[in-house]
């Protein structure tokens, strides 16, 4: 969501130039600084910045550097002469020599701005100027998101990977817990009152609860969708935040199932990836 955009217009006696910086944020929050000459266009200038840009921190500057004889301001001469008698006066009656007229061109509000009219001709070449500034700065974000989306690409492919080494550690858990279990109940229990047949129907129940193929089934659909949405077009921040959230579900269930500590190894390391990614999606439109 960071970019950057400038631009300038060359104008008969006035050169304009336009600037364009944006930051992360989930909504369009736009600061718009120009002249008072072009206060009535600035809804145009936001219709504008939320066309191109549509949401993040935006800050635009409009700025006019006159050139030739042309000047925006004014001397207040009406204010100027008012000031100029007053501190005559009170020269007068402490009987101080001062030089006024440098003192009373100091005074506040002696300079007036001049607003000038602009005319649709002059606003049809600035407003040429915002779009390419515009324009720079969402190519900025597009440059961005190109090296974030092959960030994104390398780390959803390592929780894929991930998942992928938990099968073996998923299908050598089973005799494990068997001999735990057989271990813990021939110590508890007489082995004439032991029974085969209902502790094999009771390990099979505790197995299935254990099991993680929906899980890991689920999180290899999230991670195809993810793969597929970061090659669309338009704005897909949203959808792929929604992704992130279904994918951490999985891989919550599945650490919560795993009773192995390799499987939790190899989970805790797709936590990992995925709160990176997490991190970066605000980074994405």
């Amino acid at each position: 969501m960071t970019g950057f955009g400038k631009a300038t217009v060359e104008l008969p006696g006035k050169k304009i130039t336009v600037e364009v910086k944006s930051l992360n944020s989930k909504q369009l929050d736009a600061s718009i600084k120009i002249p008072s000459s072009y206060k009535d266009k600035e809804l145009e200038i936001r219709s504008e910045i939320t066309k191109i840009l549509e949401r993040g921190k935006i800050d635009f500057y409009l700025s006019v550097e006159i050139s030739g004889d042309q000047s925006n301001y004014a001397i207040n001469k009406p204010l100027v002469l008012h000031y100029y008698n007053e501190l005559k006066a009170l020269s007068e009656e402490i009987g101080e020599t001062i030089e006024l007229l440098p003192l009373a061109l100091k005074m506040p509000d002696v300079l007036k701005t001049v607003r000038e009219d602009i005319d649709e001709e002059e606003w049809s070449h600035v407003l040429i100027a915002v779009d390419e500034a515009l324009t720079k700065a969402d190519l900025f974000r597009t440059e961005e998101g190109t090296l974030l989306a092959k960030d994104f690409e390398y780390r959803i492919g390592l929780i894929r990977k991930y998942m992928l080494e938990v099968v073996p550690f998923e299908k050598a858990r089973v005799p494990v817990i068997r001999e735990r279990l057989m271990k813990d109940i021939t110590e508890l229990v007489d082995s004439s009152k032991f029974d085969p047949n209902r502790f094999e129907q009771e390990l099979i129940y505790y197995i299935e609860k254990l099991d993680i193929t929906e899980e890991k089934v689920r999180l290899a659909k999230h991670i195809d969708y993810f793969q597929n949405t970061i090659k669309e077009e338009g704005s897909q921040g949203k959808k792929l935040a929604f992704i992130t959230q279904e994918l951490g579900r999985e891989i919550n269930t599945m650490g919560s199932k795993a009773n192995d500590a390799d499987i939790q190894k190899l989970v805790v390391q797709m936590k990992d990836e995925l709160e990176k990614i997490k991190e970066q999606l605000m980074n994405i439109l």
